[in-house]
């Protein structure tokens, strides 16, 4: 019987571990680089493995006993494909479960209650929960999906900002503002997408919101189509009587105050972080008699 766990939420931008013991009391913390399903194996393999050895050393362990402890992880992605069967064989852990991150995420916000989390970073996804059954909703990648996303969002600005480079759309300060980072020349922007990752798109998004703020129609019209595609989501599935609506994410609160009255009505903060409730879980999965168990089963 383990006397620790690890909790991993792997997310596009970084990978953050904790260690708890018996009690649930989290010991020992550590973060690396990204953890994203999407990533190469051998990556996000270092990744898990980085960010747990840092947890155990913060909690005073020896970064030997990643051999010895079961590990629970949240990843972004996990809705897609079957790579995790590869990613557990390649980790050290005792035993090792997955779940889509918006599991953790969902169990840190809400505890086990019902309501609706969106999830709005360098990806986006959306997990309701409703008499029991949960359901994740969107969540399909950066080529596909993400909508509203930081990675989806700077995309568009780059986008836009070589419409307006060839005089097809007007060159507005922000378009003025992208350009400059590449010297002015549409080809280094193309150069840059050749090999850019959704964070590095995702880096954009903060001049969006900017340059939104002082009326510049590029982030105008970008911002626009991104609140209309979250609040076409959430009218599909916040139920009725839905009493709690959790934002999460790098663009949460920039997003909130920009959501339909009737969404802002049950805005609620959450209760915790996604890593606390990879932790909730952990303990759930590896030491039954610390916290009563529940179904973690992804529902679609």
């Amino acid at each position: 019987m383990t006397d620790y766990v690890i909790a991993i939420d792997g997310g596009g931008t970084s990978c953050r571990a904790a260690v708890a013991d018996r009690t649930g009391t989290v010991v020992g913390r550590g973060m690396r680089g990204a953890a994203n399903i999407f990533s190469r194996a051998d990556t996000i393999t270092e990744s898990i493995i980085a960010a747990s050895a840092s947890a155990l050393e913060n909690a005073g362990l020896d970064a030997g006993l990643l051999s010895h402890v079961p590990a629970f992880l949240g990843l972004a992605g996990l809705n897609v494909g079957t790579r995790q069967e590869q990613l557990a064989a390649d980790l050290p852990f005792t035993d090792t479960r997955f779940v889509h991150d918006g599991i953790i995420a969902l169990q840190g916000a809400l505890g086990d209650g019902d309501g609706v989390i969106a999830i709005l970073g360098t990806g986006s996804a959306y997990v309701v929960r409703f008499q029991g059954q949960t359901r994740i909703v969107g969540g399909w990648g950066f080529a596909v999906g993400d909508q509203a996303s930081g990675a989806v969002i700077g995309r568009l600005l780059l986008q836009q900002a070589l419409l307006a480079q060839d005089g097809i759309r007007p060159l507005t300060p922000l378009g003025r503002a992208v350009m400059a980072r590449f010297d002015g020349n549409s080809e280094n922007v193309v150069e840059f997408t050749l090999e850019a990752k959704p964070a590095d798109y995702g880096s954009f998004a903060p001049m969006i919101f900017d340059f939104d703020g002082s009326g510049d129609p590029m982030a105008q019209r970008i911002l626009a189509e991104a609140v209309h595609d979250i609040t076409e989501t959430l009218d599909a599935i916040v139920f009725d009587g839905c009493e709690r609506l959790c934002l999460l994410g790098g663009l949460a609160e920039k997003y909130g105050m920009r959501l339909a009255a009737r969404h802002r009505a049950i805005l609620r903060e959450p209760l915790g972080d996604p890593l606390s409730g990879a932790v909730q879980l952990a303990l759930r999965a590896f030491i039954p008699v610390a916290v009563p168990a529940i179904d973690t089963a992804e529902q679609r």
